[in-house]
């Protein structure tokens, strides 16, 4: 653990995020946005060891990320954006993630925050946010806590002397040491006589009592900045505050748009480490060759491994594609049956992406023996990524959901976690 954490306050900021060099471009289709999604993964993987072991925060990666206007790509055409599908994200994420997990893992919260605002902020709120976001601002996040063995929050915002008042402590905030924007859920306290409701408030990262710490250490996902935000007595606009608890008490999408990303980002983590095993399993038949010793081709065990691996990968790709259309569909008629349909297509995306995931970073170290766990090729980086993210929510959840509305069709229940 870091002994003293750097700080990143608003009062003195040790390495504020820039403000966008230039307006992001608006992408023409969405296979130009995966074109460039692409490009920019091709020149982080490079790095990515490096960045990993350093803990290297990737501070110029992130600019050229939302600087590619990637980070706009589902903002409606109404509004001026590409308005790009679920699956056409998810493949964005998966991209990413495979050439740096952390990298594919930092923009979740963003989307996530921009389908809460698409599903429960009002036009103006929309119009402001949806705007800010093509000028090349960013969404953090600042959603759970730790400390209580329920998951209700104990983030308040009341009433004060001049208006709203936020206070609270977050963990896990993933993308919020990057951010412009901090989503935070919060519980508004409207009339001591009546139960607070669960709200989305948007605050600027730079506002007075807002302060970032630096304090994630987590095996995995070493550079994605998931430390703490700390929130003391921050004034809040009412424009900022967009409803959240109300866009689950009815069907939306929410939930599985949530889900199909942390699902690509499994996917993509695994992607990256069979690509990693193959090349090094063939250096490793070279090396046998020459010394006379039958090369890994002929290894019915190996081969065996690797088909398994890649036919896993290979499906939980057909099913996170066969999911996003899913979620396309509900978002264009968001009904019960839409919604929960789409939210047990993502959860079995998700749940074969999980193993199909952890299965590719095993054999990448299983095939590539005690050579592979030499520092300078950082292959388990690739393990430490996917059995982190893995953990992010239970998929023992999931298996049961999908169980559930199998046997008996009972609609799974809506919120972020499904």
């Amino acid at each position: 653990m870091t002994t003293s954490p750097p700080v990143i306050a608003a009062a003195n900021p040790v390495a504020p995020a820039p403000a966008p060099r230039q307006r992001p471009p608006v992408f023409a289709s969405e296979q130009a946005a995966l074109q460039s999604a692409q490009q920019l993964a091709d020149t982080w993987a490079g790095d990515a060891v490096l960045r990993d072991r350093e803990r290297r925060l990737p501070w110029a990666e992130i600019e050229a990320y939302s600087d590619s206007g990637l980070w706009a790509i589902t903002v409606p055409r109404a509004y001026g954006g590409l308005q790009a599908s679920a699956w056409t994200v998810a493949q964005l994420i998966a991209t990413v993630a495979a050439a740096d997990g952390s990298l594919g893992h930092i923009p979740q919260n963003h989307f996530y925050a921009l389908e809460v605002l698409r599903v429960g902020g009002s036009a103006a709120q929309q119009r402001f946010f949806y705007e800010r976001v093509q000028a090349g601002e960013r969404f953090g996040n600042a959603l759970s806590e730790i400390g209580h063995r329920d998951y209700r929050r104990r983030s308040r915002l009341e009433r004060g002397d001049a208006g709203w008042v936020l206070n609270g402590r977050k963990f896990y905030c993933t993308g919020a040491i990057f951010a412009h924007w901090i989503p935070v859920q919060a519980m508004q306290v409207i009339d001591a006589a009546q139960d607070p409701v669960s709200v989305m408030v948007f605050v600027p990262r730079t506002a007075p009592g807002v302060t970032v710490i630096d304090d994630w250490d987590g095996m995995g996902q070493r550079v994605t900045g998931s430390g703490s935000v700390l929130l003391e007595n921050v004034a809040i606009d009412e424009a900022w505050i967009v409803p959240f608890q109300s866009s689950f008490d009815s069907p939306s999408t929410i939930g599985p748009f949530a889900q199909i990303i942390h699902a690509a980002i499994d996917l993509g983590i695994g992607e990256g480490a069979l690509r990693a095993t193959l090349p090094f399993v063939r250096n490793q038949s070279r090396a046998w060759v020459d010394a006379g010793v039958a090369q890994a081709s002929d290894d019915p065990l190996t081969l065996q491994a690797l088909g398994n691996v890649e036919l896993r990968l290979f499906a939980a790709r057909a099913l996170l594609r066969r999911a996003g259309s899913l979620v396309d569909a509900a978002q264009q008629e968001p009904t019960a049956h839409t919604v929960a349909a789409a939210s047990v297509a993502v959860a079995q995306a998700r749940t074969l992406a999980h193993t199909a995931g952890l299965l590719a970073a095993n054999k990448l170290l299983e095939l590539g023996g005690t050579s592979a766990t030499f520092a300078e090729h950082g292959f388990d980086s690739y393990w430490r990524n996917v059995r982190t993210h893995t953990l992010h929510d239970p998929v023992r959840w999931k298996y049961h959901a999908i169980g559930n509305y199998a046997l008996s069709g009972v609609l799974p229940p809506r919120h972020g976690a499904l």
